[in-house]
C-alpha cells in the first residue's frame, strides 16, 4: 500500500532554511542506520515516551526512538489512516490517543516491511525495528496500557516510571529552571526523582548487559545545555526582531529533530549552525513575511500532517506564526547548570517538571503570557488535542489567562496526525475569520 496522497489543494510548506533541511535528512540516515544496526546486531531497541530521560539511553549507547517522534513521522508520511483502521480491525477504539498509538497501530500492520509495487517501503522509512524495551511514565493508565500492548506484540518488556505530582507552583519557573532547580522543587520530589533514575539503570543494566557511566552521562548533559543555551539566543533573537526572519515551519522541524537527538554532538553543533544562519539573517534585515503585520502564536502539537497551514495567512493577512511551544520549551525547561556536581539529580531536574511546564496551570498559562508578551504577540491559535489525556492541560484557564490580558484566542480540538480528521479549508477559514473579527480590530484598540 503506497502512502496516502496529499489533496493538490494543500500545497506543501516551504522551508527556506539549511538547517532545517539538514535536519530531516539527518534524522532519516540516522534512523536507518540505527535500525540497520539493531538488525544486524540483534541489540536491544527501545521507544520511549516523550518525558521519558533519553539521556540515560544515550550515555548507555542503547539505541532508542521517542514514540511521539514517530507518530510525527508516521503522520507526515501519511500513514494515520491505514494505522486507524487497523486498530478498529484489531478491537481497539478508533480515538484512542493517536499521539501515543501510532506506533501500535503500526505493530498490528503485516505489510509493514514489505516493498510496495513501486519497490518503496510500506512502513515508514521501512518501518520500527523489533521493540524489546517499551518505557514510559505513569502519568495515565491509557499510555501504561498503550506501552504494555506495544511491548507485547513486539515480544518485548514493559518498564514503567513513576511520576510526581508538584506541591508549589512557582509562576516564574522558567527564570529558575537553568541553575535553581533546588529551590524549584521539593527535595523530596528531586529525591524520589533520583532514585527512579537508579532503579531504571539497574534494570538497563540487567536487561541489556551494558553498564551505566556516570562520566558518560555528564557528557551528554553538557551537550544537551550547549544545544539548549543555542535555543535561547535563537528564541530570543526571534522575538526581538520586527518583522521575524523566520517561522514556525522552519523552527518547528529544524529544533524537534535535533532534540530527539540531543546528547550528541551533532545536535549540539545543528543548534549552533541554526542560530548562526538565523542571525545571518536578522542582521540583513531578513523578513519571513515581508508584509508582516500580525505576530501569532501557535499552543499546542505541530501540525504534522499539513505543514503549510502555517504558511497560508501570510500574504493575505500579513499574519506569521512565528511562535511555538518547541523552541521555547528548548529555550526554557531544559538547561540544568551545575551538572558536574551530580549529574543524576541535574537530570532528575530536567525530566520531573516536565508535565508541569506543559500540562498544568498555572505553570503553563503563566509562562505563555510571559512569552506572548517577549514576543510582542497578536494573537494565538490554540490547538487542543481532541484525544490525548495526557494533554488536559486545563484548555480552560489557559484561554481566560490570555484573553484577561489582551491577547484574543482562538481555541478548537484536533489530532495532529491524524489526517481523516483533519478538514485544511475548514480550519483555514476558521483562522481567517479569527483574524477578521478578532485579532485586527484589537490590535486598532
Amino acid at each position: 500500500m503506497a502512502e496516502e496522497k496529499r489533496p493538490a489543494s494543500k500545497s506543501a510548506a516551504v522551508k527556506k532554511l539549511a538547517a532545517t533541511k539538514a535536519a530531516g535528512a539527518y534524522q532519516k540516515k540516522w534512523f536507518l542506520e540505527m535500525r540497520e544496526r539493531v538488525e544486524r546486531e540483534g541489540c536491544d531497541f527501545a521507544i520511549l515516551n516523550a518525558d521519558v530521560p533519553m539521556e540515560i539511553f544515550r550515555a548507555m549507547d542503547i539505541p532508542f526512538v521517542v514514540n511521539q517522534w514517530w507518530s510525527a513521522i508516521c503522520g507526515a508520511k501519511r500513514k494515520t489512516k491505514r494505522y486507524f483502521e487497523l486498530m478498529r480491525e484489531n478491537g481497539y477504539r478508533p480515538d484512542l490517543d493517536s499521539y501515543c498509538a501510532m506506533a501500535l497501530a503500526e505493530s498490528f500492520d503485516p505489510d509493514d516491511k514489505k516493498l510496495d509495487a513501486d519497490g518503496n517501503p510500506i512502513g515508514p522509512w521501512g518501518g520500527l525495528p523489533k521493540i524489546s524495551i517499551s518505557i514510559t511514565r505513569a502519568t495515565s493508565d491509557s499510555l501504561v496500557k498503550i506501552y504494555d500492548l506495544l511491548a507485547r506484540n513486539h515480544g518485548g518488556e514493559l518498564y514503567v516510571m513513576g511520576n510526581t505530582i508538584a506541591r508549589k507552583t512557582p509562576l516564574n519557573w522558567y527564570e529558575l529552571t537553568a541553575d535553581r532547580w533546588e529551590e524549584l522543587y521539593d527535595s523530596d520530589r528531586l529525591d524520589a526523582a533520583v532514585e527512579d533514575l537508579k532503579e531504571l539503570i539497574r534494570w538497563l543494566e540487567m536487561k541489556t548487559g551494558k553498564l551505566f557511566d556516570i562520566n558518560k552521562l555528564q557528557e551528554v548533559m553538557d551537550l544537551v545545555n550547549e544545544q539548549e543555551g543555542y535555543y535561547k539566543k535563537i528564541r530570543d533573537l526571534i522575538a526581538s526582531c520586527h518583522p521575524v526572519p523566520v517561522t514556525v515551519v522552519d523552527t518547528i522541524n529544524a529544533v524537534m529533530q535535533a532534540q530527539w537527538q540531543r546528547g550528541t554532538r551533532w545536535a549540539a553543533d545543528h543548534a549552533r549552525g541554526l542560530y548562526e544562519e538565523i542571525r545571518a539573517l536578522a542582521d540583513k534585515g531578513e523578513a519571513a513575511v515581508p508584509n508582516e503585520k500580525l505576530r501569532m502564536m501557535w499552543l499546542g502539537r505541530g501540525m504534522w500532517q499539513d505543514f503549510a497551514f502555517y504558511q497560508r495567512f501570510e500574504e493575505k493577512y500579513g499574519a506569521v506564526f512565528m511562535w511555538s511551544m518547541y523552541l521555547a520549551m528548548g529555550a526554557d525547561a531544559y538547561t540544568r547548570n551545575h551538572v558536574e556536581q551530580d549529574p543524576l539529580r541535574a537530570l532528575a531536574a530536567r525530566f520531573v517538571g516536565m508535565e508541569d511546564f506543559l500540562h498544568m496551570p498555572p505553570w503553563n498559562s503563566s509562562w505563555f503570557i510571559q512569552q506572548a508578551k517577549q514576543n510582542d504577540i497578536d494573537g494565538v491559535v490554540y490547538m487542543i488535542p481532541d484525544n490525548d489525556v495526557i494533554a488536559l492541560e486545563g484548555s480552560y484557564f489557559i484561554i481566560k489567562n490570555l484573553e484577561a490580558a489582551g491577547i484574543p484566542v482562538l481555541s478548537f480540538q484536533a489530532d495532529p496526525v491524524n489526517v481523516g480528521k483533519w478538514n485544511a479549508e475548514t480550519m483555514t477559514g476558521m483562522v481567517e475569520e479569527f483574524i477578521e473579527r478578532r485579532v485586527i480590530p484589537n490590535q486598532k484598540k
